[in-house]
């Protein structure tokens, strides 16, 4: 008999760029991707954010076509975790064992300095469970401190959305920091694929961090496979 898992996915609220009138918001295919591994699983699961309530979606990750994205947008379940999240101040990261940080640029602003984020990866971790994070969600684990009060990346392999992606999407500008750079300010030990928005993913122990958006059902695939298969 498999054990029961919990999994937590965390979205953004946050929509609003300095200067590009278009809106951003969660990389949609990044939380159907990998929860569409979960779902194999009949993993239960809820999506949180930072402030609660409705998880903006980002205009651009909906125009592409996606058979993935479509089968979820259209399960009342999925649609309603999206439409009333939970706020991160009101989860109690004992009910998790795993926790996935979706991307999407909006991420960028919200995630980094929030307590309750940090709070909760810390918790989940210390208690044996899964930490995953794909694209710019990666941002929610740069400031996670242990109870040691050493950083949660330090010397850990991880990879996140490049500076090489970030300009091809001509988002460089926008951004309030690179998130490579900022990895690799706190010493995590960061790299990426040969080929920028092809899959990659990083493991390291109970660490799955994915690249880009193509990556986010990899990182799913590797938390179930750590969780179940060791």
């Amino acid at each position: 008999m498999d054990p029961i898992y919990r999994a937590l996915i965390v979205c953004t609220n946050h929509t609003d760029y300095p200067t590009k009138p278009h809106k951003t918001g969660l990389w949609l295919s990044e939380a159907t991707h990998f929860y569409d591994e979960l779902a194999g699983r009949n993993l239960p699961y809820d999506i949180a954010s930072p402030a609660g309530g409705t998880i903006p979606i980002d205009e651009k990750s909906i125009e592409r076509r996606d058979t993935i994205n479509e089968k979820w947008s259209h399960d009342p379940t999925f649609r309603s975790k999206l439409e009333d999240s939970l706020k991160l101040d009101d989860v109690d990261p004992a009910n998790y064992q795993i926790v996935y940080f979706t991307g999407g640029h909006g991420t960028m602003w919200d995630f980094p300095n929030n307590q309750a984020l940090q709070r909760i990866t810390q918790q989940i971790y210390e208690g044996g469970g899964m930490i995953a994070a794909v694209c710019h969600g990666v941002s929610a684990l740069l400031n996670v401190t242990l109870s040691d009060g050493s950083l949660l990346i330090d010397n850990r392999q991880v990879t996140g959305f490049s500076n090489m992606e970030e300009k091809l999407v001509r988002l460089d500008e926008e951004v309030p920091f690179s998130l490579e750079d900022a990895l690799k300010q706190r010493k995590a030990l960061y790299s990426k694929g040969l080929i920028p928005f092809l899959p990659y993913i990083e493991v390291d122990e109970r660490l799955v961090t994915g690249q880009n958006p193509l990556s986010a059902r990899k990182v799913g695939r590797k938390v179930l496979e750590e969780m179940y298969e060791k």
